[in-house]
């Protein structure tokens, strides 16, 4: 064997050690994810869709809210644990894990924004069967308006939870976002880098940083469930952050936000990012948007003032 041959065995195996220690690593890295157990599965609701189950879960009697999160890493539907016992005293509430997300299916297909549009009407249809309220958080407001303006009938009043600006839902992917997706996309390698985002250091940044009213004080137990959804699914939990972040999830939803007539409702935590500008933009182009800002509240005012966000939504449904 002469020496050209020998490097490239010796190379060959290197690789294949590296790939396969990096894969034990990906492994151990999500299993130690979870071992809190945060999203609790006691209630085992699966909404049997055509693109994989969605998990959910359903309480109290009285007219549908249905409860969506926002599209965080590692965002499901534990945002609403603070709320959706006292909302289940007058209504029924559906609080679901959007499809990819938190304890739904996790599946290698590619997520835009017209699946979560079809996941979210089919659910309605096929779930709760009848016209129904919606409280909705952050990015995942672009899914509804959108779902409202495609199928009116099955929604009644909308509430909107710290929307994203308008300017950034209209970026398409260019050449730099699909080659993101297509290195996240690799297998082995791809998660890696994933792990490295959404790591337990990345995400108190992020909430730190970007999410909590309080930087000092941040919800701990809100950080845990979100940092194990962004690992629960094993590799397959990459792919809903991989077509976010590489803008496959983003369309133009200033003519849906125009054409619809539903009652529309934004509430703005007082020191989001940008809130001010974004709540005026949506009320330019459909000045029947209501408004509330809450006081001490950021990203998630349901969570950090729990109580003034309720009375909205008593005043609001």
């Amino acid at each position: 064997m002469n020496k050209h041959s020998k490097r490239l065995l010796t190379l060959a195996a290197l690789a294949t050690t590296t790939t396969a220690t990096i894969h034990i690593i990906n492994k151990v890295i999500a299993a130690s994810a979870c071992l809190k157990e945060m999203l609790d599965t006691d209630v085992r609701n699966y909404y049997h869709w055509r693109f994989g189950d969605i998990y959910y879960t359903k309480k109290g009697k009285g007219s549908p809210i249905l409860l969506i999160h926002d599209m965080l890493p590692g965002g499901s539907g534990y945002e609403w644990t603070r709320i959706e016992d006292e909302l289940a005293l007058e209504h029924t509430v559906y609080n679901l894990d959007l499809p990819g997300c938190g304890r739904s299916e996790k599946s290698g297909m590619t997520y835009t924004n017209f699946v979560y549009v079809q996941a979210i009407c089919d659910f309605i249809k096929n779930v709760i069967g009848e016209k129904t309220d919606v409280i909705v958080n952050g990015y995942s407001a672009s899914f509804v308006v959108m779902a409202c303006h495609n199928e009116k009938t099955l929604f009644d009043k909308i509430m909107m939870v710290n929307p994203v600006s308008l300017t950034s839902l209209k970026q398409m992917p260019g050449r730099k976002e699909k080659l993101l997706r297509k290195c996240l996309e690799i297998p082995v390698f791809g998660t890696l880098v994933y792990h490295m985002v959404v790591s337990r250091s990345a995400v108190n940044d992020d909430f730190i940083e970007n999410y909590a009213f309080d930087p000092f004080h941040p919800d701990r137990e809100l950080q845990d469930a979100y940092y194990e959804a962004a690992h629960r699914g094993g590799c397959y939990a990459k792919n809903v952050y991989a077509n976010k972040a590489s803008k496959y999830m983003n369309i133009d939803i200033t003519r849906g936000l125009k054409e619809i007539d539903n009652s529309l409702y934004i509430v703005e935590g007082e020191a989001e990012n940008n809130g001010e500008a974004i709540v005026e933009a949506y009320q330019n182009v459909n000045p029947s948007v209501e408004v509330a800002i809450l006081k001490e509240a950021k990203h998630f005012p349901h969570v950090e003032v729990p109580e003034q966000f309720l009375e909205q939504v008593g005043i609001f449904f």
